[in-house]
């Protein structure tokens, strides 16, 4: 029973872990920008003096 209580609390912790880095990751704005990636592919880029393509 000792071992079901400890995996619990492991677990709790671990989640708790894993809330706070979500909720770094937000404030920080890694999801400021969810539409330029995805259509990023889409645009050219700029050529530059040294390009040979």
């Amino acid at each position: 029973m000792y071992v079901i209580f400890l995996l619990i609390g492991i677990s709790l912790i671990v989640a708790i872990g894993f809330l706070g880095a979500f909720f770094w990751a937000v404030r920080s704005g890694q999801y400021d920008d969810d539409y330029t990636p995805s259509v990023r592919i889409l645009f050219e880029d700029k050529q530059t003096k040294n390009d040979k393509s």
